[in-house]
Order: structure tokens, then C-alpha cells, then sequence
């Protein structure tokens, strides 16, 4: 099959904001906060430091075991602040940190999205 060319050969120009031939930076902020429940612990966290049940009770559905999961995974990349107090029973609180701040505008932004384009059931 022949293809059809307009006589050229050169690429089509790349723009420097959309260029990811170094990395791609939507990956790397997708690769923090990507994951079934960092966007509502996220969401969550915005107002106010929870603890742990406070923060199961409101993302709603999820166990322990991924709530604790999602949680270390932002905790390791700096979006998280876990705090433990000694006391008895031990006591943990979960808040933002400035870099968990920063996605303020992000995730409100979704939430205006999500409320003007609701998930259509299947």
C-alpha cells in the first residue's frame, strides 16, 4: 500500500510544554497520587488532620489494609504527614503536607469537573 506524503520529510514540530523526551512530569505527579484511594485521602485531608477511622470512615468502602497502604505510599512521597503520640492507646493523625497542599487547586478542580460531568452507570 502506498502512502501518501505532502513532500515533507520533517517531523512535526514539538511543543516545549508537551514534551516529555526527559520524563514526562504528568507521569511522575500521576505515579504519587494515582492509585484507588489517594485522590479522596487527599480530598479529605485538605480541610483538616483525621485520624485513621475518621479518614476510613469518610473515603467510605475501603479496608484497612489499602487504606494503611495508600497512605504509606503518600506518606513516602512526601504528600502525607503522620504523626504518632505516645499515649494508650497509640494515637496517629494524618494531615497534608506543603507538597499534599499544593494539589489543592488540582483536586478541587476535579471535583468541579466530577460534579459538572457525573460518571454515567453502565
Amino acid at each position: 500500500m502506498d502512502t501518501v506524503t505532502s513532500g515533507n520529510s520533517n517531523p512535526p514540530p514539538r511543543f516545549p510544554r508537551y514534551d516529555c523526551s526527559d520524563g514526562c512530569p504528568v507521569e511522575a505527579a500521576l505515579e504519587q497520587i494515582a492509585g484507588k484511594w489517594k485522590g479522596l485521602v487527599i480530598y479529605h485531608l485538605m480541610g483538616e488532620t483525621l485520624r485513621f477511622n475518621e479518614l476510613a470512615r469518610r473515603v467510605g468502602g475501603v479496608t484497612q489494609r489499602s487504606l494503611t497502604k495508600q497512605l504509606r505510599e503518600l506518606e513516602a512521597d512526601g504528600v502525607v504527614h503522620r504523626e504518632v503520640f505516645a499515649v494508650v492507646p497509640p494515637k496517629v493523625e494524618y494531615s497534608l503536607t506543603e507538597k499534599g497542599q499544593a494539589l489543592r487547586h488540582i483536586i478541587e478542580g476535579l471535583h468541579g469537573w466530577g460534579s459538572r460531568y457525573p460518571r454515567q452507570a453502565t
